[in-house]
């Protein structure tokens, strides 16, 4: 029994220094650059087919910065903008917009029974699994998992970002269990659940 708690506490120790090792001030000191399409602190982006940043997870914003750098996940609008970055500044990134507050939008009323449908229940017709199963009820995400938070997205970004996946165009950390989804949403299902997603709290 000792040794199951010694394990339980040594991997949750490792799993906190895994998301946890960025520093939020040096974060935002080097986070002005964002501001240019992602807003102050990532909370209001210029276009609302651009994310916003603010609270969606440390871990998921990391491996996303990371994976940009890396050039596994391609965005046009980043090319080159983390090239001199460090591990370590993309830690601080982050924290950085982690510790943002995420402004809800207003979903359109006409659509949320739908979406919260399939946010809460998926669809077992096709073999969609609920969003909640893996982003929380309510939209909080899972920081160990590294799935981000999605109550207050751009309802927009979702749609594309959903699209994306299901077009196979998106790649990254857990892409594929995305891709998987998606390829059974239809056009009506991703505009109602990114609808309930962008006022979920």
């Amino acid at each position: 029994m000792k040794k199951l708690i010694a394990g339980v506490v040594l991997g949750l120790g490792l799993s906190m220094t895994a998301y946890g090792a960025g520093d939020p001030e040096a974060g935002e000191a080097n986070a002005g650059v964002c501001a240019g399409c992602h807003g102050q602190g990532g909370a209001a982006p210029v276009m609302a087919e651009y994310p916003k940043l603010s609270g969606l997870g440390e871990k998921y914003l990391y491996q996303q910065l990371k994976s940009i750098k890396d050039g596994e996940r391609v965005i046009p609008e980043m090319t080159g903008l983390l090239d001199n970055r460090s591990d370590q500044d993309l830690q601080d990134l982050a924290a950085y917009f982690d510790q943002q507050e995420m402004p809800l939008n207003q979903a359109d009323p006409e659509l949320i029974d739908q979406g919260a449908s399939l946010y809460r229940g998926g669809n077992l017709a096709t073999n969609i699994a609920a969003c909640a199963a893996c982003h929380n009820p309510n939209g909080l995400g899972n920081e160990p998992a590294a799935y981000p938070r999605l109550g207050g997205q751009n309802a927009e970004y979702v749609a594309k970002s959903l699209r994306d996946y299901r077009a196979g165009e998106r790649d990254g950390p857990n892409a594929q269990i995305m891709t998987d989804i998606a390829a059974r949403l239809t056009d009506a299902e991703i505009e109602a659940v990114a609808n309930y997603i962008s006022g979920l709290h």
